[in-house]
């Protein structure tokens, strides 16, 4: 008896469909793929029309070399395409794109109408398809270019229609990935509306800081540092935001290989590195990174969306470009010089500079925060310019250990009485007890006094706010504007009260009322990414990062010498604090030296 096979060969129309699945996640990879194809039409000027978040409509028009009759014929097969000619050129790809999928399977999953011109005659051919399969094909009157309108985006998948985020969150990964191309490509103009409302023109004239001032504001764009670098095999140009402007994840790194927009950590964490320690941290940079290099080092051929490559010499692209970053950065009036020794010098008795005073009962959480302590007001503004305090990783010592190193018992304990015998480089107590001898980080001690201080302070509602005489402004991406505006009543549950002012300017009329004065648009930064990334804010969290960071500039400074009751006092309130083991950063705030140990290391016992 013989059977059939089972293996059947799909029609065209299915596997266009299957391909859709790949190439065409949601309606910002239609998106993507057309304006791709613009750009390697060699177009000046692309316009970008949507509604509905590209799922009712997206039309691209450039002014291209576009298509003749015959071309708009084969364009629609699949892995038909003008980008290569043999199996060599997959290892030197110069184009956006090259796999022949993108119309094919746009087509398959829309409803497509192509308009297409070559020549300067206004002869041009129009071609209609529905679900791709080809229902209309005419001559029309038409200019020299390309426009493709795509409707109904998988009207005839129901099942990835289903999945689709809102529209707010669709038009925001349009307006992402327009906004990444336009800065690979100054130098032609981007115009990106939705829903007849303009979100984006970019001039085209080539310069990449206006098309920074376009998407991000004309702050931002005056605050950017131009970096160059240069070695056998990669060039590296591009631009990085100064590092007091920074944000809460990395999604401002924008990374172009030859033209192409990229995804990579390790690059990403080399631009990272780059700042080395200007970085506060869980902040990240606003960098613009192009790479050059020669195509046959790079490999874009690894998946559909061409996302992400694969490069040859990658450790040696890595260290050029932190060294780039890091070289760029140093040249600045931002980098500080070491800080000189300041013997000879006359300094203020710390006593006058910080109130070592801890007038508050533990537990009580009524204590309110009068005119004369408030948090910003106890802040000395010479003492931080001057009196930088640079920390590095605790060594591994072989006898001193950390008391949450020794683990003494399972819950926290109190210190015992502490004498102090000295102070070391103007940084270090030196005390001792029964228990042996003590090494006090005196920055580090101070700070959890006032961290555990302000915290029991700090007791407002979470929706309480206060009224700001002079209201704050700040810029953000029209991408990140969208969902902002979308959000209004839950900051506002938060005690932020915004406004729209301007295409991509918020205006801020009022604040928590816990946010303390200078540190007013970090906050704002943080609560909104909060809100655009978790749908809620963290409220204990942030405040208790406030505090922390305001804690460490009000804390004392290392190279501040203290008279033995400065040092009593501010071990007798260490001593009061629930965790005086550890700086509100985890790091260790007392290294214990046991008598036995000591002993031991003069070879007393054995």
């Amino acid at each position: 008896m013989i059977t059939l096979g089972k293996i059947i060969v799909l029609d065209d129309h299915i596997a266009n469909q299957i391909a859709a699945g790949e190439v065409v996640e949601r309606p910002a990879s239609i998106v993507k793929e057309l304006i791709e194809n613009s750009i390697d039409a060699r177009s000046t000027k692309i316009e970008i029309e949507i509604e509905e978040g590209g799922l009712s409509l997206i039309r691209i028009k450039d002014n291209g070399e576009g298509m003749d009759e015959d071309d708009v014929d084969k364009a629609f097969f699949r892995h038909a395409t003008s980008k290569i000619k043999t199996g060599k050129d997959l290892f030197k790809i110069s184009t956006l794109g090259f796999r022949g999928e993108a119309l094919p399977s746009i087509a398959a999953v829309s409803r497509l109408i192509l308009k297409t011109s070559s020549n300067e005659f206004g002869k041009g051919v129009e071609i209609q398809l529905e679900g791709g399969k080809i229902t209309q094909k005419k001559e029309i009157s038409y200019t020299r270019g390309t426009e493709i309108i795509v409707r109904d985006v998988f009207y005839n998948t129901p099942a990835r229609l289903k999945y689709m985020k809102s529209l707010q969150t669709e038009l925001a990964h349009i307006t992402d990935y327009v906004n990444r191309l336009s800065l690979a490509y100054p130098y032609i103009s981007f115009t990106l509306i939705h829903n007849e409302r303009l979100l984006l023109r970019t001039s085209g004239d080539d310069k990449l800081l206006h098309v920074v001032a376009s998407i991000y504001g004309t702050n931002l764009a005056k605050n950017m540092v131009e970096i160059v670098g240069e070695d056998l095999d990669f060039k590296v140009t591009g631009y990085v935001a100064k590092p007091e402007i920074t944000r809460a994840n990395k999604n401002h790194i924008s990374i172009f290989i030859n033209g192409r927009y990229i995804k990579n950590y390790l690059l990403s964490q080399s631009i990272i590195k780059g700042f080395n320690t200007l970085l506060m941290v869980n902040r990240f940079p606003i960098a613009i990174v192009y790479i050059e290099m020669d195509s046959s080092l790079v490999d874009v051929n690894v998946h559909p969306a061409k996302l992400e490559v694969r490069f040859s010499k990658e450790q040696e692209l890595m260290k050029l470009i932190e060294d780039t970053v890091y070289k760029a950065l140093n040249q600045q009036a931002f980098i500080r010089e070491p800080l000189k020794s300041s013997s000879g010098t006359f300094q203020k008795p710390v006593q006058e500079m910080f109130d070592l005073t801890l007038n508050y009962e533990k537990g009580n959480s009524e204590n309110k925060i009068s005119s004369t302590q408030r948090l910003d007001d106890r802040i000395d503004q010479t003492s931080l310019q001057d009196n930088q305090v640079v920390f590095t990783k605790e060594e591994n010592l072989t006898y001193g250990r950390t008391i949450e190193q020794q683990q003494i018992e399972k819950t926290i304990t109190k210190l015992p009485l502490l004498d102090p015998i000295a102070q070391f480089q103007g940084t270090y107590i030196i005390a001792q007890s029964e228990k042996g001898l003590y090494l006090i980080d005196q920055h580090a001690a101070h700070e959890r006094i006032y961290f555990e201080k302000n915290l029991a302070l700090m007791n407002e509602e979470i929706g309480s706010s206060q009224e700001l005489l002079v209201p704050i402004t700040m810029d953000f991406p029209k991408s990140e504007m969208i969902q902002i505006m979308m959000k209004l009543d839950l900051f506002k549950k938060y005690g932020l009260q915004v406004e729209a002012f301007g295409m991509q300017t918020l205006m801020f009329r009022s604040i928590p009322q816990w946010i303390p004065k200078g540190e007013e648009h970090l906050m704002i930064e943080k609560m909104i990414q909060m809100v655009l990334h978790k749908n809620e804010i963290n409220l204990e969290e942030l405040r208790q990062e406030m505090i922390a960071t305001t804690s460490c500039k009000t804390a004392i400074k290392a190279n501040h010498y203290l008279t033995k009751q400065e040092m009593e006092q501010l071990l007798e309130q260490l001593r009061q604090t629930n965790n005086p083991f550890s700086c509100p950063h985890g790091r260790p705030v007392i290294i214990h030296f046991s008598t036995y140990e000591i002993e031991k290391m003069f070879k007393r016992v054995i």
